[in-house]
């Protein structure tokens, strides 16, 4: 048995590294290749090339990688032409695997989806992509697998991962003990991102925010995890530059633990918010692209969704302030954060209620839904 996946990202690399360990359980002596990060790596995938290198968003920071990114897309559909795995799975990483799946099933290759590109929020057409194209959708969410079923695309609804992985409460005392952090302090946790254009984006407006912020309550403390020393070294850069009056706790990785010990979260837009509404804390979530990236979203209205951030979707109201693109300004954070530690306790416990809620209904031992998904495509195909 030989599978071939490809991620683009780190949160796709989590997913794929909790897939592969569950495939194995089906297909013990099967073999892994493709585009994996640490984790999937560690779990017994072969690289062919660097996933880092995937990682960009937006359309304008794709055009300084476009040859680099179409030269390892063709290398991959002629090694897999040639020698075609058993299944190929794609997750997440739209922009780039969409194409390649496409091209391998119109070869002969078995090919699945893992983690739907959000068509529900914008880009709708792109569902026609799919239709007679793919084997089978690998859905997270519920709403996603009605539309695929709605659009004849073969799909399965399996949960989300890290509803599986994270407790439906979570104990912030014990996670400062385990981060050496204030035990008593209010602890707001710093997300710039896990990218590198998301560092220089978004981190001058973060640090700006969080120096005003320890103005008006120097009694507040700060804590940042930093994906890797590359990001670390930009974001640390910045924090001299904007705000070295602010002392703030550096943390290498651990964000999940970062956010369990935080009272309050400000954060990158991304699946790192749907992880924090996980854990329960309350957040303000932000987000800009390129400027042209964010002209051309606006001039061609791809954007469909009345929220950007996951829990505020799932919930279909706006549990988690956002603020994003024109709308980015550090005052603006600042705004946010206050009006948020200033809601009323009713308030907050009926957030807390709908995270918890949410959080159950996407709790289906989700990688193992997928894996089971796949072994019935594999046999079915057989």
């Amino acid at each position: 048995m030989r599978i071939a996946l490809v991620s683009g990202e780190v949160s796709g690399d989590i997913l794929g590294a909790r897939l592969i360990q569950a495939l194995k359980v089906h297909f013990p002596d099967a073999q892994f290749e493709g585009i994996a990060g640490p984790e999937m790596q560690a779990a017994g995938c072969v690289s062919l090339h660097d996933m880092e290198r995937l990682s960009v968003m937006g359309f304008s920071e794709v055009i300084g990688r476009l040859w680099e990114l179409l030269g390892i897309r063709k290398s991959l559909i002629q090694r897999w032409t040639d020698n075609p795995p058993d299944i190929m799975i794609g997750i997440d990483a739209p922009d780039f695997n969409l194409l390649l799946e496409r091209k391998l099933h119109a070869n002969g290759v078995r090919v699945a989806h893992y983690v739907s590109p959000s068509i529900w929020a914008w880009r709708q057409g792109r569902v026609k992509k799919f239709v007679g194209k793919l084997d089978l959708m690998l859905a997270l969410f519920p709403f996603e697998a009605s539309f695929y079923e709605a659009h004849k695309v073969p799909v399965a609804f399996v949960g989300h991962p890290l509803a599986d992985e994270i407790p439906l409460h979570n104990d912030a005392l014990a996670a400062r003990k385990a981060l050496n952090l204030p035990e008593a302090a209010r602890l707001l946790a710093v997300l710039p991102g896990s990218r590198s254009g998301e560092i220089q984006r978004l981190g001058p407006h973060f640090l700006q925010a969080v120096a005003t912020l320890h103005q008006n309550h120097p009694d507040w403390q700060f804590v940042t995890p930093l994906v890797n020393d590359k990001i670390a070294a930009k974001f640390k850069a910045l924090h001299q530059q904007y705000a070295p009056e602010v002392p703030i706790h550096f943390i290498e990785g651990q964000s999940r633990t970062v956010m369990a010990a935080s009272d309050q979260i400000l954060m990158a837009s991304g699946t790192a918010v749907l992880e924090g509404m996980l854990v329960g804390r309350p957040m303000v979530a932000a987000y800009a692209v390129a400027a042209l990236t964010g002209w051309i979203i606006t001039q061609l209205g791809m954007i469909k969704s009345p929220y950007y951030t996951l829990p505020n979707n799932l919930a279909n109201e706006c549990l988690v302030p956002e603020v994003m693109q024109e709308k980015l300004s550090p005052q603006a954070l600042v705004d946010a954060v206050e009006a948020q530690f200033a809601e009323t306790a009713e308030q907050a416990a009926y957030r807390e209620q709908r995270f918890t809620e949410i959080h159950k209904t996407l709790k289906q031992d989700a990688s193992r839904q997928a894996a089971l998904a796949i072994k019935q495509l594999i046999s079915k195909a057989g």
